[in-house]
């Protein structure tokens, strides 16, 4: 039984794997080239060096990607985890990790279903956070002088913003000029409008009274930027009036439900923002007519209460008259009144110093007076002393005879009757009275009993 041995590969080249993998490389290269892959974003991470790397997968397979940082500025749009995508680029292979990959130079979002949820996605987290609320809606000035606008500077859309002002109400335009669609539209346009926000009033730059985002008709994709977060978030927060004017009649961005004001196209928008000359100037006629006939009729019906009240007046100019004829006639009395009064109170006064004394005379006479006043009052007072000094003398002597001395010096007895008792009550009194003794001015009627002691009785 014979053995068979393999055959020697002689005939085949010996590579190494660096060369294997440089041959993949350019295989890859050489027979794709650019192609554009459909996939959802994930694994996305950015490097400090600038360069974002990520991965593109679908239900059955993921390739790798790499966005250069001097391509990220191009995409046209922002790249993020779990966004479907369509990514532009060349496929290429990382010999190192012998892997290929997709070097992205443009992205592009899947269809305007995906668009379209995304944007709701965000319309419905604004929502929630009272973004869209009527409330925070300002009303715009009637006269604005200073209209800002950010748009596009070439384009159709500044020119028809800037006739349509200029017909209805000549005012003074500020022009931002910003990126209108790509990837770094979104981010001019917020620095726009937080630029124009922080103006200064009569500052070198003036602030504007209202502003005005504009845009003309596009695609979906082309008016991405106005659904960006950030712009919304922008308009929300500007402290001047804003008007959004954003696509055609149909079509309608995040911006439009924050802004203060929705316009359906840049024309409207600028007939929101001034008012019609023409149409103002006749509001103003028909007001003056208004008002002047109003008060005309005002000024007729006070003219008529007017004259119903001078009618129920007096005669001023005859009360004046009477009065002006009395005021001459006291003003004569009174010049010779005061004369008169001035005439007969110096007579008065004349009567009066002719009565008058001399102080000397007025005091001699007093004195004199006094005197006699003196005189007339000592005479009579001296009888009368003398009267009752004689009264007193009298008195002191009666009274010297009855007292008790007196009694003892002379004696004095006991009333008794017959049986030797002695006599009390009215037996003794009448036994008092049969015993008297005289006196030169009166009787004294003495009456005694055994327990008491004598008792004068004095009938003066």
């Amino acid at each position: 039984m014979s053995e068979t041995l393999p055959q020697a590969a002689g005939n085949l080249p010996e590579l190494t794997v660096s060369e294997i993998a440089g041959a993949v490389k350019r295989t890859l290269e050489t027979a794709f080239g650019r192609v554009r892959v459909r996939g959802e974003i994930t694994e996305m991470k950015l490097y400090p060096s600038g360069h974002t790397y990520m991965a593109l997968k679908d239900e059955g397979a993921k390739i790798r990607a790499i966005i250069w940082k001097g391509n990220a500025a191009r995409l046209g749009m922002k790249p993020e985890n779990g966004v479907e995508v369509i990514a532009t680029g060349r496929i290429t292979s990382y010999p190192e990790r012998s892997e290929y990959q997709l070097i992205i130079e443009r992205l592009d979002y899947a269809g305007e279903g995906a668009l379209l949820a995304r944007i709701e996605a965000l319309r419905q987290r604004l929502l929630a956070e009272g973004l869209f609320e009527a409330a925070r809606k300002r009303k715009l000035p009637m006269l604005p002088q200073i209209i800002g606008v950010v748009s596009s500077p070439q384009g159709a859309v500044i020119q028809d913003i800037k006739t349509t002002i200029a017909r209805r109400f000549p005012s003074h335009i500020i022009l931002w000029p910003v990126a209108v669609q790509g990837e770094a539209a979104a981010g001019q346009i917020a620095a726009a409008i937080a630029a124009f926000g922080a103006l200064r009033p009569g500052g070198p730059i003036p602030r504007p009274d209202v502003l005005i985002i504009a845009r003309g008709g596009g695609s979906l994709e082309d008016l991405m930027a106005f659904n960006d977060e950030a712009v919304v978030r922008a308009v929300a927060a500007s402290p001047i009036p804003l008007i959004s004017a954003v696509g055609h009649e149909t079509d309608t961005t995040l911006i439009d439900f924050v802004s203060d004001r929705r316009a359906p196209t840049p024309t409207a928008a600028a007939e929101l923002a001034v008012p019609d000359r023409i149409a103002l100037a006749g509001d103003l006629a028909q007001s003056g007519a208004r008002l002047s006939g109003a008060l005309l009729r005002l000024a007729q019906t006070i003219r008529l209460r007017l004259d119903r009240a001078a009618g129920s007046l007096p005669d001023l100019p005859a009360l004046l008259g009477t009065a002006r004829q009395r005021l001459d006639d006291r003003a004569e009395r009174l010049a010779l009144a005061l004369p008169n009064l001035v005439s007969n109170r110096r007579a008065g006064f004349d009567r009066l110093a002719g009565r008058l004394l001399h102080p000397r005379e007025l005091i001699a006479r007093k004195r004199h007076d006094l005197d006699l006043l003196s005189h007339r009052l000592a005479t009579p007072l001296r009888g009368s002393l003398r009267e009752h000094r004689l009264r007193l003398d009298a008195l002191a002597g009666r009274l010297e005879t009855l007292s008790y001395n007196a009694v003892l010096a002379r004696g004095f007895a006991l009333a008794i009757d017959p049986e030797g008792n002695p006599l009390t009550g009215a037996a003794a009194a009448r036994a008092a009275r049969r015993m008297t003794i005289r006196f030169h001015d009166g009787d004294v009627a003495v009456q005694t009993t055994r327990s008491t002691p004598l008792q004068p009785s004095l009938d003066l």
